[in-house]
């Protein structure tokens, strides 16, 4: 086993998140997932906020996956141990799971990111494949297509989490955005020793991927796509067990089931199913307190610039949201990818990919308490002049 390839981590990540006390078995998305990826949809991209369950499942499915170590204990016990082709899958696979907002020491550039990585993947290779004489000259998918075209069965599955928190580093600029998509193609396109590549982020896809580099990939967000909805954020009946959980397990509750709905639900699928924020429900049921779990940072910090300066007047609408009216928008969730949000419907865009808003029916609108909360700490604050 390795640092990348056939890593023991996704299972022991996954096997502890099986023991917690408000763990839900969501694992019959692998079903969904194998299903597609055996109608030729090898490719797939989940795009959700943060909090909302993204590399839980990513290590569900490279621990299910891997043939680095036995999970077929683990998985008999989930909803996945009575899928039909259970066997034909369960550790049947050399899974390379990469979690992407893992950076080196130090780290100051682009370069040492990127090195860090295919460094480690190619030792990892080395080690796995003892016989193979590899030149320093030789990229990582230039090794992979020379043992899938000498070994039998030398097929990969790829597991990448965290796809995009690349751009979000002070060090990285255009050109290495750019560089980095085609890091990922170069490795995943049309190479026949990937038998599956999953991929998780928040933001989608194409507008990073300006050409044709990563068109390969069917991509699933919360705000367009249904497929996959109910993987991702706990639905309704999911809130209403947890809730029965803690109050067996809680000797003096102080949480309603009514204060878990007006604190943490507010989100919706394209199917109308409404969902919660997993970690805040969680974290709530754990402190026996309904409060603000809310954790800002990265991308999310950027947007209060917009909110400060008022640009286009987002200002006032957030103000109409927070007195409960839902305001009128045009959605595209690929125009959060821009560095410089100078229409209402961007900035709201972002908002709603970084699940600071919900999104229904035309209309944006700020999905419950605890984002209630923050926007009007937001608010209270003097307007950048200017």
């Amino acid at each position: 086993m390795g640092v990348y390839l056939n890593s023991k981590n996704p299972w022991s990540l996954y096997r502890e998140e099986t023991k917690a006390a408000y763990f839900v078995d969501k694992s019959d998305m692998l079903a969904e997932v194998l299903d597609m990826v055996e109608q030729g949809n090898k490719y797939i991209c989940i795009t959700r906020p943060r909090r909302f369950g993204k590399t839980v499942m990513a290590n569900m499915i490279a621990s299910f996956l891997s043939c680095g170590i036995d999970s077929h204990d683990l998985f008999r016990k989930l909803k996945i141990g009575s899928y039909k082709k259970f066997s034909n899958y369960n550790n049947q696979y050399s899974v390379i799971t990469i979690t992407l907002n893992e950076i080196p020491k130090n780290c100051s550039s682009y370069e040492q990111y990127i090195g860090r990585i295919e460094s480690k993947l190619i030792q990892d290779i080395q080690k796995a494949y003892p016989d193979y004489t590899f030149s320093k000259e030789d990229a990582v998918w230039d090794i992979l297509k020379e043992i899938y075209e000498t070994e039998e069965n030398a097929q990969f599955v790829f597991v990448l989490d965290e796809w995009d928190y690349i751009f979000h580093r002070d060090f990285v600029t255009e050109k290495d955005k750019m560089s980095y998509v085609e890091f990922l193609s170069n490795l995943l396109k049309g190479k026949a020793y990937v038998s599956f590549a999953y991929m998780t982020g928040i933001l989608p896809i194409a507008k990073y991927s300006s050409g044709s580099e990563l068109n390969m990939f069917l991509e699933y967000t919360m705000a367009s796509e249904e497929k996959f909805s109910d993987s991702f954020g706990f639905t309704e009946s999911e809130v209403d067990e947890l809730y029965e959980r803690y109050l067996v397990n809680c000797s003096d509750p102080k949480v309603t089931r009514e204060g878990l709905r007006m604190w943490y639900d507010g989100y919706h699928t394209r199917s109308k199913e409404r969902v919660y924020n997993p970690r805040s429900v969680v974290a709530s049921l754990l402190n026996n307190n309904l409060g603000n779990y809310w954790t800002s940072s990265g991308p999310y910090d950027e947007i209060f610039y917009y909110i400060e300066k008022n640009v286009d007047d987002v200002r006032d609408d957030l103000a109409l949201m927070v007195a409960g009216k839902p305001v009128p928008a045009k959605v595209r969730e690929y125009a959060a990818t821009s560095m410089n949000l100078s229409t209402k419907d961007e900035i709201f865009s972002a908002m709603v990919v970084y699940g600071f808003l919900s999104y229904e029916n035309g209309c944006v609108y700020i999905p419950n308490k605890e984002l209630m909360d923050e926007f009007c700490n937001m608010l209270m604050k003097e307007p950048a002049l200017g």
